[in-house]
This record gives structure tokens, C-alpha cells and sequence, in this order.
């Protein structure tokens, strides 16, 4: 339930992502897809969490929104030991992303942009994961099965990962699939 004067904005998701694009649905039934490509460049200086809000910023840049759209737009990176880890390659980093995030505990930071034709505003959120132990077997028949080339950290929270792989989660589950549910909602009521 968004408040009354965003019931009569038209929605936009700046996101290619299958996973945001099913959790929107969640808060916001009726919105479009557009994907606006962007080369994701940021300052190395920047801290992690400044790096999710200047790509996601950087993402709402492409869009000028009409008197009536609304667009969100979001990037989520992981992090361990302040390294940002992004998405594999191939297999082989995907192991090395796996094996290096087993039996320790890592962040998971999205940040997001609200912008308007008048107003905008990016905001994060941040989700602490720990790994159990992973055996190399259990990795390698995790990437096998999943493929996961197209995810930060090379692991889906909401496939075999999360269910036999993480041992505990600390903040909100949808920000590590990618939206901050509970963040973007109230966001979009105080807007």
C-alpha cells in the first residue's frame, strides 16, 4: 500500500534484472521495464556503500522522467574484506568468488534512486551474510546448476545458495536478491 499521489504516477523499473523485477511486483503491481544501457565507471576512492548509490545514481542519469513516471533504478554490489566482489566471468572466478566468501561473513550493500522529473533520491541498505564452510564439490555443483555469471558474488540467495549454503543472514533477505523491499517502501511514501 504506497500512499494516494503515487497511485497516479506511472512506475518505471531501470532494470533488467528478472529478480527486481518480481519483487517490485510485490509493492507496485502495474510498472514498465526500461533498460537503458549504462558503463558502470565510479571512482575507486569511493567507499562500498558510496560505490551501490553512485551506480544506481548513475543509472537514473540516462532516464528524464515526464510530469507522471516515477523511475527506480538500483545496483548491488558484495562486499568482503572491502573488496568489491562483481560478477563472474567464468567459471573459474566463480569459484575463486565462492571459495574466498565459504565459512565467513560478507555485505551485501543495493543501492537505490527515486527520481522524478522534479526530485530525486538515492538511497542503501546493507545485509550481512555468513557462508557455511563450502566444500568444493558443493560449489562446483552450485555453479553447475546455476550458472550464476549474472550475479554480484556469484550466488543467488533464493536458489540452492540460500537454501543449504548460508548459515545466517543479518538485515533484509530481498536487498541480497537485489531491492531493499522494506527501504523502498518507505521511501516512496515519504517521497
Amino acid at each position: 500500500m504506497i500512499n494516494e499521489k503515487l497511485e497516479k504516477l506511472e512506475f518505471i523499473l531501470g532494470s533488467k534484472s528478472p529478480r527486481r523485477q518480481e519483487l517490485l511486483k510485490k509493492l507496485i503491481p502495474e510498472f514498465k521495464t526500461i533498460v537503458k544501457p549504462v558503463k558502470e565507471i565510479y571512482d575507486p576512492t569511493l567507499s562500498k556503500h558510496e560505490i551501490a548509490t553512485c551506480l544506481s545514481d548513475l543509472k537514473s542519469s540516462v532516464f528524464n522522467p515526464k510530469n507522471n513516471e516515477l523511475v527506480i533504478t538500483a545496483d548491488t554490489i558484495v562486499s568482503i574484506d572491502n573488496e568489491i566482489l562483481g560478477k563472474p566471468k567464468n567459471e573459474n572466478e566463480a569459484f575463486s568468488m565462492l571459495n574466498r566468501l565459504s565459512g565467513k561473513t560478507h555485505e551485501v550493500i543495493t543501492g537505490v534512486t527515486l527520481k522524478t522529473k522534479h526530485k530525486k533520491e538515492t538511497f542503501h541498505d546493507t545485509t550481512q551474510v555468513t557462508f557455511y564452510n563450502l566444500s568444493p564439490l558443493e560449489i562446483n555443483f552450485y555453479i553447475e546448476k546455476y550458472k550464476p555469471f549474472d550475479k554480484a558474488g556469484s550466488y543467488g540467495i533464493q536458489e540452492w545458495m540460500g537454501y543449504f549454503g548460508i548459515s545466517k543472514i543479518s538485515g533484509d533477505y530481498f536487498n541480497v536478491m537485489g531491492l531493499p523491499l522494506h527501504l523502498i517502501y518507505r521511501k516512496l511514501n515519504s517521497f
